[in-house]
């Protein structure tokens, strides 16, 4: 008999401004870390924002423009950029509680992009020269950077769906040409919005780590409601 997926709360949230969305992230990882509430993944826009990784990035940026602000995190990987369109996924997971290691946690993570993309027929693969990343041809469509503190994760992964990759073109992302990034809208020849990648993303994430999703409110996920809904994020 096969033993009951664990379950998680999924959270699609819109647009969210990348300092709520951090604020948000380091409070649900000491909920996680207390065991007050269960593994979390949330889902955003974010607005213009270059982000540099804990041990590099600033040297990959050429000349981004003067409204758009620069953020050092404590994430793995290199600079790069989030906007509207793109779709971030921030899980707040228990790696020990999986028993997973943090190079088989980045394994999986590339491992729901790709199977999403395969629902819309495109071939998604890892580049062994790139780590850190789905790519589809020589592609990056999608890019992923993490940070672990206590077995608790937090950063995680950003697709990009529609929106504009023209700013990549003011960094290097992760080293790289920014002519090199592409999107699921511009692979595909037509506009896709975000909204239509939300379910075949969560449904991908349930399958690749055996978890079950759940997202309407409840007592027992009271905590975790409250901070979603807080006029601060």
């Amino acid at each position: 008999m096969m033993p009951p997926r664990r379950t998680y709360i999924a959270r699609y949230l819109g647009m969210v401004p990348y300092e709520s969305a951090l604020r948000c992230q380091r409070a649900l990882m000491r909920l996680r870390a207390e065991g007050t509430i269960p593994d979390v993944v949330l889902l955003l826009q974010p607005p213009h924002v270059y982000t540099v990784g804990r041990f590099k990035g600033a040297e990959d940026i050429i000349v981004p423009p003067e409204e758009i602000p620069v953020f050092h995190t404590e994430r793995g990987g290199g600079i790069t950029y989030h906007g509207p369109g793109q779709l971030v996924g921030y899980p707040i997971l228990d790696l020990r509680e999986k028993g997973l290691g943090v190079r088989e946690y980045i394994w999986r993570l590339e491992e729901v992009i790709i199977n999403l993309l395969r629902a819309f027929g495109l071939q998604g693969h890892r580049n062994g020269n790139y780590p850190g990343g789905v790519w589809v041809d020589s592609k990056k469509v999608c890019s992923i950077g993490i940070h672990v503190s206590h077995r608790i994760t937090t950063h995680g992964f950003a697709l990009n769906i529609s929106n504009d990759l023209r700013f990549f073109e003011y960094i290097r992302p992760c080293g790289l040409r920014g002519q090199v990034m592409t999107s699921l809208s511009e692979l595909l020849g037509h506009a896709v919005e975000i909204e239509t990648v939300v379910e075949n993303l969560l449904y991908s994430f349930s399958q690749v780590f055996m978890v079950r999703v759940r997202r309407q409110n409840c007592k027992q996920f009271g905590s975790i409601a409250r901070l979603l809904s807080s006029p601060r994020i």
